[in-house]
């Protein structure tokens, strides 16, 4: 007690002895001083966390743009490869409860700094397979024939006359030392611990951004954060699209022994290229982070401190040993259970929960496979897809979502003003997004399997894929090698097109004397064939020009109202809550929309499956043909029943933001206390501004 109170004396006699001075100095050096580096720190951090944002949407893209790829690499199913996807939401909810809300309470720069060199460390684990796997061995029939001569002349049907025994069973003897076949489980849990190393990113950055920025600046920085994390995306698929143009063994494999090319099915990119560049990515985010301050000061407390500025120093000085003091962990338990209660007990916050769930799912499933229904459907290959989905569908979205941050500041939008704006935008872009199933594509002309030999349409049966005039050469029903035929129909292989003889070599290997281009009593051309499936036809190319126009507008309306609506989450808590309210949204929609979404999206594409590939183990691998039609109505169609009901909770949700906040004689906040200084109808922000300053003030600092 002496200790305090003779400082505490000093100082009373040093102001009472020099009071001018000492006004003159604080009022005309200091406050300047703290102005400038309060706004400083702020500029730091955001542009630090804009980057950790680009780094993440960046790395994440990456794994969505990469996930046809490994899905081919590994012979996967789509459910599989929607599971290795949806690990990165499990990541975040091992972890994502307990850093929203401790991390809040601890310095919060430096716990992002270490989330992203754990983000680092999960994109090198997730490219580590591919340097411990043997070369890729894509099933191929030509390919056998092209290594037995350059130049002879090579009969499809006699390399299975008697080797379909001798086939089958010399992979199998090497088969069960193959470990390749379980090396996916890396990328499983490289993508888990990206997903723990991005939990701190966004519930502490924006709380930590709403505790020293000024309140009518805040959705023009989170819109500055999500424009600048879209640039990630952006960047991300037009990196996919680069390493989806490189083959997977690149510098190691000779490119004219490849019979493959991109627009194949079998085709499998440099996907464990665009890992590393992610994470190096990630590992610079990291370190701005390490030179951050634990908090900073508002503008409007730096006036405060101009007149006040001895009295809070002394203050201070008395509360400060009592605020240091370390709380005991069953306390915080207990603070923490309370606080949850007081959340999840949020009627408002709850029905908002419910309808970004909906949205989110539909969301999720959309985005995972979207490259994949752009090379089933359209015809396109794995780079094109990502390719034009950076280039057309990221920057309107990019757009929207920085101009939804404008017009909800020029506009002062309150709760419920973003409540409605974000409604309509969203309900506006599922209106067009139905649009999409008018512009699909047929399914692949493909002889056995959608169209008969003679080229009439047929349901698919296994059996269907031998006839008469490919009986002779007793092909394997289950590899899949296709080969165009100059009438324009796609044949499994060239022995099952029945062709008599090969010139050529690689790519170039030209297929000739196809009996079964003669059945065909509509073609009189000559009767080759050359690898690959046959294209879409133009009316395919049109509508997919209708798809990307379709994509651009549902996107940037979409995007209008995603500030809006994002700053729902925190605008209706208690100001002390926004870092649990955003990190327990954030837990929800990945536990029950990212990680379940991918897989029952994945799930329900593999039954529009015509033709599974084979492994070297004889087992089923990747799908290599689908049923356009129904892989449409299941692809959007999931999408929209699962998007449809969120509209009528959010219409429920609406009228409780209306009701609540339009009662100008008491204010009850959401759990239970009352702001009567509100004047003006739908201004949160004065709501969390006046109970707020304190108590983010006293929780930054334990």
């Amino acid at each position: 007690m002496t200790v305090e109170t003779k400082p505490s004396n000093a100082s009373d006699s040093n102001q009472e002895a020099e009071p001018d001075q000492l006004l003159d100095d604080e009022g005309s050096k200091n406050p300047p001083l703290k102005k400038t580096s309060s706004c400083t720190g702020l500029k730091v951090f955001l542009a630090a966390l804009s980057f950790s944002y680009f780094s993440k949407a960046l790395s994440g893209t990456i794994m969505k743009s990469s996930i046809t790829q490994i899905e081919r690499r590994f012979d996967l199913t789509s459910s599989i490869a929607g599971l290795v996807d949806g690990s990165f939401e499990m990541g975040n909810l091992l972890v994502i409860a307990f850093v929203s809300y401790f991390g809040a309470k601890l310095h919060r720069p430096k716990v992002i700094a270490v989330g992203c060199f754990t983000m680092a460390l999960g994109c090198f684990l997730s490219a580590m397979p591919h340097f411990f796997m043997g070369y890729y061995k894509y099933e191929s029939t030509s390919r056998t024939a092209a290594s037995a001569s350059l130049n002879s002349s090579i009969n499809p049907c006699s390399l299975h006359q008697d080797g379909n025994d001798t086939v089958l069973k010399v992979p199998q003897a090497g088969c069960e030392k193959e470990p390749s076949s379980y090396m996916w489980i890396y990328i499983l849990l490289g993508n888990m611990l990206r997903g723990i190393g991005e939990t701190p990113i966004t519930p502490l950055g924006i709380s930590y951004l709403d505790d020293f920025a000024k309140e009518e600046n805040v959705p023009v920085y989170v819109a500055c954060l999500h424009t600048v994390a879209m640039m990630g995306p952006m960047f991300g698929f037009l990196l996919g699209s680069l390493c989806a143009k490189l083959y997977v063994d690149i510098g190691f494999v000779d490119p004219g022994s490849i019979t493959i090319t991109p627009q194949d099915s079998r085709w499998v990119g440099a996907w464990w290229l665009g890992f590393l560049i992610g994470g190096a990515a990630s590992l610079l985010s990291a370190i701005p982070f390490c030179f951050l301050p634990k908090s900073l000061k508002k503008p409007e407390e730096a006036k405060k401190d101009k007149t006040s500025h001895g009295l809070l120093e002394n203050t201070g000085n008395k509360l400060s040993p009592e605020k240091t003091k370390p709380r005991k962990w069953s306390v915080m338990l207990k603070d923490f259970y309370n606080s949850l209660k007081k959340v999840l007990g949020n009627r408002m916050y709850f029905t908002f929960l419910c309808c970004s769930l909906l949205q989110f799912s539909s969301f999720i499933g959309f985005v995972t496979y979207k490259p994949k229904y752009m090379e089933q459907q359209y015809g396109q290959s794995t780079s094109k897809s990502n390719f034009l989905i950076g280039i057309t569908s990221l920057p309107p979205v990019g757009l929207g979502i920085f101009l939804g941050g404008l017009i909800m500041k020029k506009y002062k939008m309150g709760i419920i003003a973003a409540t409605k704006f974000s409604l309509i935008m969203s309900f506006l872009s599922y209106a067009v997004s139905l649009l999409h199933f008018f512009v699909g594509c047929d399914t692949h002309v493909v002889a056995g399997m959608t169209v008969s030999y003679e080229g009439n349409p047929i349901p698919y049966h296994n059996n269907s894929l031998f006839s008469e005039c490919n009986s002779h050469c007793k092909c394997a029903s289950n590899v899949w090698d296709p080969v165009c035929g100059a009438n324009g129909i796609t044949y499994v292989s060239a022995c099952l097109a029945g062709c008599g003889t090969s010139v050529g070599h690689g790519k170039n290997t030209v297929f000739h004397n196809c009996r079964c281009l003669e059945i065909n009593s509509s073609w009189t051309g000559n009767n080759s064939a050359t690898l690959g499936q046959c294209p879409k036809s133009d009316d395919c190319s049109k509508k997919f020009i209708y798809y990307t126009v379709i994509q651009v507008i549902g996107g940037f309306c979409y995007a209008l109202g995603a500030t809006p609506s994002y700053m729902l989450v925190f605008r209706c808590v208690q100001p002390e809550l926004k870092a649990l309210a955003v990190g327990l949204f954030t837990l929800v929609m990945r536990m029950l929309a990212g990680i379940p979404a991918p897989v029952y999206f994945g799930a329900a594409i593999d039954k529009t499956c015509l033709k599974w590939g084979s492994t070297s183990c004889g087992k089923r691998g990747a799908c290599r043909l689908y049923d356009s039609n129904a892989n449409r109505y299941v692809y959007l169609g999931l999408g929209a029943i699962l998007r449809g009901p969120s509209f009528l909770v959010g219409i429920i949700f609406y009228t409780l933001i209306k009701k609540h906040f339009q009662n100008k004689n008491s204010r009850p906040l959401e759990n239970g206390q009352e702001d009567a200084a509100m004047n003006k109808e739908d201004n949160c922000k004065i709501k969390e501004r006046l109970p707020g300053s304190s108590d983010a003030e006293n929780e930054s600092s334990i």
